[in-house]
């Protein structure tokens, strides 16, 4: 991979998800992207990149799923769920009592864990059944969200959890190398591939939104127009959550801290 192909590959790679590729990301884009190479049959990423030059509608979605990252657990970074189970979704079901609605979104949800994490917390939690209770869940790679709907994991995925909890919400395959998530956790939750940096088909309002460890890969104008569109789409008094390594200090002020990668909107 020369210097000229790794620039084509970061340019383009912006140009169509926003992600910035320095070139302290140059050894993940070889292996990634040597995948695709030899999916076709090339000998060199030239090749490969003259034909997704001019075939970039048919390999786009490839492309781009080979250098997505999809780095995901259940109840990973656990304080948020447990701000969840103990503080907001009781407040959300006393808030809400009279419309009766709850709606969440989880950007950026590879395959799933986090949005069936927050579907647990929901049933633990308890909200009345008459309740519209709905999670969508998004991501950029079609690949991830296949595995997210079928909602299929190794049986090694839930290891760490309460064996209560994969009791209740989990049934294991036959020779207990995998479990599938339960049907009353999959019909909370809408799987749908988006790009963040394009429009977004989303009504809202939220009530809560995940977007962790995702604007991390984007420059700072980037994060201040996701967190604007995040905001817009949260009422007043409505919550984010980020992941660990990120931070909105300096970017926006639409949002108060509430410590441990926790805001809610102010305007």
């Amino acid at each position: 991979m020369t210097d000229e192909d790794f620039a084509q590959i970061a340019h383009l790679a912006g140009d169509l998800t926003g992600i910035v590729l320095g070139n302290h990301k140059r050894n993940m884009v070889y292996s990634r992207i040597a995948r695709r190479v030899r999916a076709h049959g090339y000998s060199t990423f030239r090749q490969y990149l003259d034909y997704l030059e001019n075939n970039l509608e048919a390999e786009s979605t490839e492309f781009i799923n080979s250098l997505t990252t999809n780095l995901t657990s259940f109840f990973r970074e656990g304080h948020h769920f447990s701000f969840l189970k103990d503080t907001l979704f009781p407040q959300l079901r006393f808030a809400n009592k009279d419309r009766k609605r709850l709606r969440i979104w989880s950007a950026g949800c590879s395959i799933g864990q986090e949005a069936y994490s927050i579907a647990i917390t929901l049933r633990q939690v308890g909200f009345p059944s008459d309740w519209d209770v709905k999670i969508l869940a998004t991501d950029l790679d079609s690949s991830v969200l296949d595995t997210g709907r079928a909602g299929i994991y190794p049986a090694s995925h839930v290891e760490g959890l309460e064996p209560s909890v994969v009791k209740r919400f989990f049934l294991r395959s036959r020779d207990e190398r995998s479990v599938q998530v339960k049907d009353e956790l999959r019909d909370l939750v809408y799987f749908k591939r988006l790009n963040l940096l394009e429009s977004w088909p989303l009504k809202g309002p939220f009530d809560v939104i995940f977007c962790r460890n995702v604007v991390i890969y984007f420059n700072k104008d980037t994060q201040r127009i996701l967190f604007d569109r995040y905001a817009d789409l949260l009422p007043v008094g409505g919550h984010l959550m980020i992941g660990h390594s990120e931070n909105i200090s300096g970017i926006t002020d639409r949002f108060e801290s509430l410590g441990n990668t926790i805001y809610r909107k102010v305007k």
